[in-house]
């Protein structure tokens, strides 16, 4: 068997472990609806921005409206998905990733 065969054998394998499916289950189960609230959460500050000049144009303190305070929090939101998604990763996704690599480490060895 040439070492390209194996590899893909052991690919083959692994996708069809319990534990990778696991795995694409929790990844999966998290992305999915947080990238779909984000969408909608972007797509309401562009509607807003489009349709709803004068909301967005309402003064809140000195020359900072509503439309600079939804423009930043929507960078505030990246940075606290990202945040989120790491912590998500290392406690749920992490372990079983680290767990199928050294099971195909110890089968290649």
């Amino acid at each position: 068997m040439t070492t390209q065969e194996h590899e893909s054998s052991v690919y083959e394998q692994v996708q069809g472990s319990e534990q990778f499916q696991e795995l694409k289950r929790r990844f999966r189960a998290w992305t999915f609806p947080m990238t779909a609230a984000f969408l909608g959460w972007y797509l309401l500050y562009v509607v807003l921005s489009g349709w709803a000049r004068d909301f967005m144009g309402v003064k809140l303190l000195g020359n900072i409206n509503v439309a600079l305070v939804l423009g930043v929090l929507q960078f505030v939101s990246t940075f606290g998905i990202a945040w989120a998604y790491s912590r998500h990763a290392q406690k749920k996704l992490d372990p079983l990733a680290d767990q199928l690599r050294d099971e195909v480490e110890a089968r290649e060895q």
